[in-house]
């Protein structure tokens, strides 16, 4: 014969075993999945950026880019400069496929080779080839107001021969995004980039290769 005492300990065992069943299924309704990461890099080529007769010189090492610390992970930036231009703020599911400053690094290289120049990295043993070093000042996808942006691109190229520095030049370039969200942004600054190429490649056609 079963005491009150008996059946309500089992009573108490049955909820328990049926709250512990629901809980698992109350879970998957109401978790989200975790969104996941857009990666984004510059694209193909396509076209050359600069019509040149020949190549600006024949061999130069181009370095890796170097700037602010900010560039050294794979997080997209952007600034609304209509509210708060001090302030840069990140994309939340957006990301390069590498830190911007190693991709500029390969870009700048594989537009110099489209226009016919040999690239050279820092571990090639030829002396007496030019070096270029880039430096990063910006690189962002900037808001003008809530619907309209570009991509604004700064930076430093030094050419040097040996330790003689033969030219520096800082090349800026903006163009509009397509689109006010992290795809246009990337355009954009693809577009910049590409024409900052441009601009260096007419730029080195025009240095004294010879160390002073």
């Amino acid at each position: 014969m079963r005491t009150p005492t008996t059946m309500i300990s089992s009573r108490l065992l049955g909820a328990a075993l049926a709250l512990t069943l629901a809980l698992p299924l109350a879970g998957c309704g109401t978790s989200k999945p975790a969104a996941n990461n857009t990666q984004f890099d510059f694209g193909p080529l396509g076209a050359p950026v600069a019509q040149l007769a020949q190549a600006p010189l024949a061999a130069i090492v181009v370095m890796d880019a170097t700037g602010s610390p900010a560039l050294e992970n794979e997080r997209m930036m952007y600034r609304l400069n209509y509210a708060d231009p001090l302030q840069a703020r990140t994309y939340a599911n957006s990301r390069w496929s590498a830190n911007p400053l190693m991709l500029v690094t390969q870009r700048v290289k594989a537009r110099l080779a489209q226009a016919g120049v040999k690239v050279l990295s820092a571990t090639d043993t030829t002396t007496g080839v030019p070096i270029m070093r880039i430096e990063v000042d910006e690189f962002t996808h900037a808001f003008s107001s809530a619907s309209q942006s570009e991509g604004q691109l700064v930076l430093r190229a030094s050419v040097f021969r040996g330790h003689a520095l033969l030219d520096q030049k800082t090349f800026s370039r903006s163009a509009p995004a397509p689109s006010a969200d992290a795809a246009g942004g990337v355009r954009a600054l693809a577009a910049s980039l590409d024409g900052a190429t441009a601009d260096i490649l007419v730029w080195l056609a025009g240095i004294d290769m010879r160390a002073r």
